[in-house]
């Protein structure tokens, strides 16, 4: 495990970088955009491009990613000895890509772009789109003998299930390699996330593709963990949260991960009322006078990482020199990402920064 030089030396270093990003107080900066090429201006004052809007996008979408990878790299590359875990949290970029290079090569597409994560990486993305060439000898060389598609019909919703199964197995595993003194604040943290990430896919699952619920079954993360559901609550902003000890710590149960998405698949997608019980019933849309209710999973995702921001946000410096400070860094600067992203994509349909901000639920 890294030395107390390296932790104080990375904690350091990271609360330099959060102070500088686009989150909390920063997100008043953004609202000064009111066109792409602002918005570019804002965020790379030093190497805005001058560009068509329609390249712009993409040109900027791929530099924000790319400059939230680099800092979490510099974070984690500093460690002499990197935790798997940490390393398995910057390859998360790597899974996403290869979701995209599949469904790409299978259907003959252009030639997807890629994140470069630099000793991270793993996958030949320089061999698309010959899949068994881009992952042959790696850990995802089991795809191989999968069924990895209905691609037309689904958007490879097996293959997606497959991977985002196999990396958060992985994740879950290599957390308890941890020491429990720099794992307390990941494992609530990312207990939460597979839990919500189950929902938002359930939901997902049903609404825009049609499926039953015995169908959604198989494409759920099963991650089985020890004790009860919390029960005590207490409140972060406006977003309720519980207060419980951690589950791995807890008498043995029956409980796994994907408990609330199991749950959901009983209730209807256009009655609102059998919703009011379900553990994650605040994140779901409200009802709005006069008109029909029906669920809507982009609202769900929306408040979902709003949760798991305000607990980065709020437990990044509640134990400075444990790896959890790193594991909150990460989801932080995941978190400004997609809202870069967000704001890039609404101003170039002609949304103001307030528009996208309050469609993503975002407090400026």
């Amino acid at each position: 495990m890294p030395g107390m030089g390296e932790r104080a030396y990375v904690y350091a270093k990271a609360c330099g970088i959060i102070g500088k990003s686009f989150i909390g107080k920063r997100f008043r900066d953004l609202e000064r955009a009111n066109r792409l090429s602002e918005l570019d201006r804002i965020i790379f004052p030093l190497s805005s491009r001058d560009l068509p809007e329609k390249e712009l996008l993409l040109d900027l979408e791929k530099r924000i990613t790319n400059r939230e990878v680099a800092s979490v790299i510099s974070i984690v590359g500093s460690f002499s000895r990197v935790p798997e875990f940490l390393a398995l949290l910057v390859r998360s970029y790597e899974y996403t890509d290869l979701k995209s290079a599949i469904i790409a090569s299978l259907r003959h597409g252009p030639t997807p772009a890629h994140t470069d994560l630099g000793e991270f990486q793993t996958v030949h993305f320089d061999a698309w789109p010959d899949i068994k060439a881009m992952i042959g000898n790696t850990e995802f060389e089991f795809l191989l003998d999968k069924k990895i598609v209905d691609i037309e019909e689904k958007g490879g919703v097996t293959m997606q299930t497959l991977l985002d199964r196999h990396y958060y197995n992985a994740l879950w595993k290599s957390l308890f390699s941890l020491p429990a003194k720099d794992r307390q604040m990941a494992g609530r943290i990312l207990s939460e996330e597979i839990s919500l990430r189950n929902v938002g896919w359930a939901l997902r699952l049903r609404t825009y593709y049609d499926m039953s619920p015995s169908a959604v079954m198989p494409h759920l993360i099963i991650i089985p963990v020890k004790g009860k559901a919390p029960r005590g609550r207490s409140t972060v902003g406006e977003t309720r949260v519980y207060d419980a000890a951690p589950i791995w710590a807890l008498a043995a149960g029956s409980r796994t991960l994907a408990e609330a998405a199991i749950q959901s698949l009983d209730f209807p997608l256009d009655s609102y009322s059998p919703w009011s019980s379900w553990r994650w019933k605040e994140f779901i849309n409200p009802e709005v006078g006069g008109k029909h209710w029906t669920i809507d999973p982009r609202y769900f995702q929306n408040a979902a990482s709003r949760y798991l921001y305000r607990l980065a946000a709020r437990h990044f410096r509640t134990n400075p020199f444990s790896l959890d400070t790193v594991f909150c860094f990460i989801k932080l600067k995941q978190f400004e990402e997609d809202i870069l992203t967000s704001c890039a994509e609404g101003l170039s349909i002609g949304m103001s920064s307030r528009e996208i901000y309050t469609m993503m639920g975002v407090e400026s």
